[in-house]
């Protein structure tokens, strides 16, 4: 049993089942045996490997989308080039590089990280090194002004709640104690006004997953875009509007109980895109369609990018880059996995890439 296996029993002996939220954010976010506050999860001696690790190709795509939009805005003098959940700081590096070629950008970029992790802070302040560069506990924090903003699987890692549907309303799962063991079980049934809208499209036994802290980041960034200009791109697994149990951890790079071992793993589930572009709009911003990241890297550029860099290589580094491009971009590896959303502002065109949302604001 892990140390903070060893709270987390303590806690529901004494309070009773908690929330899979609540033992989301103890095992991602404790500030002693939290997963992110004792580790580096990145890269193949780590849990995962995220798309700016694979190549340096998927930054500057998104560097190139994040130049276009600042000229078609009228090229602020001064804006915020954010990103929440930076890991290493790679995929920053990587649009920094490229906006340097635009004349007068990177001068009026002012570089903000929103990171809770002083050990990520550590690694990005080496990767980023030479750059001027603001942390922030919360997007809260950032300063005013127009905000171009990056979040590259940031919303998977937001803590979750599950219910499952019956005859009687929603069951709440809850994580409980069975003898020494972590066992996931249900709260008794309620009707539930947040989830009365899934009645038409679920049938009983089935789960399905929310997160109130994604939407309501959301619509923090959607708010800013809307009164200051600039954009937000988001990057995540997932799809539409959830469906089923998506919660998992990941250890090593393979699957593990979730409940094993609390702040060993990387907890994460699947992001619903239609919450995040609702409390978008909401806030008065404007929303793409929901794009595949293979389709968008395409249309920004990403095979004549590759096509270029491989004229320099030869042997392993030309077959490890041939297999980045793919496994960015195929349908059967991240390409249809990962979904895109981009946030602008109501007077200004969708950013590069992405198609406007359809009247109805839904997903074509």
């Amino acid at each position: 049993m892990t140390l903070l296996a060893g709270l987390i029993a303590r806690r529901i002996a004494a309070e009773g089942p908690m929330r899979l939220s609540d033992y989301m954010a103890l095992c991602l976010l404790h500030p002693e045996h939290g997963y992110y506050a004792t580790r580096d999860p990145f890269g193949a001696a780590g849990d995962f490997t995220t798309a700016p690790e694979i190549s340096q190709m998927f930054g500057e795509m998104l560097g190139l989308c994040l130049a276009q939009v600042w000229m078609d805005q009228g090229r602020p003098s001064r804006f915020l080039l954010a990103e929440i959940g930076p890991g290493r700081g790679t995929l920053m590096a990587d649009v920094r590089r490229v906006i340097a070629r635009v004349p007068g950008m990177a001068d009026a970029a002012e570089l903000h990280l929103v990171e809770a992790s002083a050990h990520l802070r550590g690694v990005q302040r080496a990767t980023l090194a030479g750059h001027s560069v603001h942390w922030h506990d919360s997007i809260r924090d950032l300063p005013e002004g127009p905000l171009y903003l990056l979040a590259n699987e940031f919303f998977d890692a937001l803590p979750i709640r599950q219910f499952q549907r019956s005859d009687d309303g929603w069951a709440e799962r809850q994580v409980g104690l069975k003898g020494d063991a972590l066992v996931l079980g249900l709260a008794p049934p309620a009707p539930l006004a947040l989830l009365a809208h899934r009645l038409a499209d679920t049938h009983p036994g089935e789960i399905v997953e929310i997160c109130p802290q994604a939407t309501e980041i959301a619509a923090a960034i959607a708010t800013r875009i809307a009164r200051d200009g600039g954009v937000a791109i988001w990057i995540d697994y997932g799809g539409w509007i959830s469906r089923g149990d998506t919660f998992q951890a990941l250890h090593h790079h393979q699957s593990v109980d979730p409940l094993a071992a609390p702040g060993s793993a990387d907890l994460t589930a699947h992001v619903d895109f239609e919450p995040l572009a609702r409390a978008a709009r909401r806030a008065g911003a404007m929303t793409s369609a929901m794009t595949p990241q293979g389709v968008l890297l395409e249309r920004l550029g990403i095979t004549g990018r590759a096509q270029a860099l491989a004229q320099k290589l030869q042997g392993t580094a030309l077959e490890s880059h041939i297999a980045a491009h793919r496994r960015l971009t195929h349908p059967a590896e991240m390409g249809n996995l990962f979904q895109t959303l981009a946030v602008f502002p109501a007077d200004a065109p969708p950013p590069p890439g992405f198609d406007p949302a359809p009247q109805s604001g839904g997903h074509p």
